[in-house]
């Protein structure tokens, strides 16, 4: 439980309403260089902390690195770090202790864990684990970076409002037009409509979604680990732990059954000593190994489960059906912040890959 990798071995510890969240890895070889402010500057942008369509929960998410440093560099054993939960109010919870909040994990983690399991905040199902997988994707992303791979995500749409931009633009050109606003955005213009319904969904007490789009580039070719290892199955297992996510294409993607095989297979053409393809409907990918074309995939993120409105469950104790509002402080939207964590899942997943077959 809570844990992934072969190669890398990723486990998870804390609560969202523990003492601390943290992440533990051990595979990393030794020697690669780790900048704490590099790993620090991630959590940033995870953080809700200076957004203003964010939770009010305040935590800073200081790092601390506890094992697997030499004079900044890693020493080839288990990398260790966390930080520490400062903002906590259980009493929100502890009210709702009997009636599962509808959307959450609440009812069957019950039946699983039993009556005494922590699910303040959501426990171990809440999204601040996701801080273990932004530090250890940290590490990951630099380990890629080393070797000529870069990762990025940004927002592709939040609710009805849809972004548009150049495809044609390069992977450097979207991440510094995201990086321009606080919803991720390449669109400024959409950007700015994401941003109203976001507040306008608060103001009535409801969350929205939306589809954060990932891409790597520099991939080497055959990079991949066929029949059930594919880069398809390791980006979607991964991508999957981020509490939140419902749904994942590669490519065209579920176009694709809309499409015909001449207008789907993506052509083959010289481009000086290189071979590489003249679309990309395959997102990069085929047979689970890497063309060499830049990997893209898209994954649907439902809205937030706490709402500030009333909702049917029941009370466990006196089997009744009742209503409930769920209190507290919530993300209208997890979007804005789920960005850097699908680029941390993406780098976990290919310095997986890369290690095992020998590219890194």
């Amino acid at each position: 439980m809570m844990s992934f990798g072969k190669r890398l071995r990723l486990t998870l510890f804390g609560t969202s309403h523990g003492p601390y969240v943290g992440v533990e890895v051990e595979g990393f070889p030794a020697g690669l260089a780790v900048d704490a402010a590099m790993i620090q500057a991630e959590l940033d942008r995870r953080s809700p902390v200076g957004r203003a369509l964010a939770t009010r929960r305040h935590e800073e998410d200081r790092l601390v690195i506890d094992e697997g440093l030499v004079d900044g560099r890693t020493d080839g054993g288990r990398f260790r770090a966390h930080v520490a939960n400062t903002d906590i109010r259980r009493e929100p919870y502890d009210r709702l202790r009997y009636t599962p909040r509808p959307g959450h994990a609440d009812f069957p983690a019950r039946h699983r864990f039993g009556e005494e399991a922590d699910l303040s905040g959501g426990g171990i199902f809440s999204g601040r684990m996701t801080v273990g997988l932004v530090i250890a994707g940290s590490l990951a992303r630099r380990l890629l970076r080393d070797h000529g791979i870069e990762v990025a995500a940004f927002t592709r749409s939040i609710g009805h409002v849809d972004g548009s931009w150049d495809e044609a633009l390069g992977l450097r050109e979207l991440v510094e037009a995201a990086g321009a606003n606080e919803l991720g955005c390449p669109d400024p213009v959409a950007a700015a409509a994401m941003g109203e319904a976001i507040a306008t969904a608060r103001r009535a007490g409801d969350s929205v979604g939306g589809i954060i789009e990932g891409q790597a580039t520099g991939l080497p070719v055959g990079l991949g680990e066929p029949f059930f290892d594919s880069i398809e199955s390791e980006v979607a297992q991964l991508a999957f732990a981020i509490p939140g996510v419902k749904g994942i294409d590669f490519g065209a993607g579920f176009r694709s059954a809309r499409m015909r095989g001449s207008e789907h297979n993506d052509p083959f053409v010289w481009d000086g000593s290189t071979v590489r393809t003249s679309t990309n409907h395959a997102g990069g990918i085929l047979g689970g190994l890497a063309t060499g074309a830049a990997l893209v995939f898209r994954v649907a993120i439902k809205p937030t489960a706490s709402i500030a409105r009333p909702q049917g469950t029941v009370d466990l104790r006196t089997k009744a059906n009742v209503e409930i509002v769920v209190t507290g402080r919530h993300d209208p939207c997890i979007v804005p912040r789920a960005v850097v964590v699908v680029e941390a899942v993406t780098s976990l997943a290919l310095a997986e890959l890369g290690l095992r077959g020998g590219f890194l």
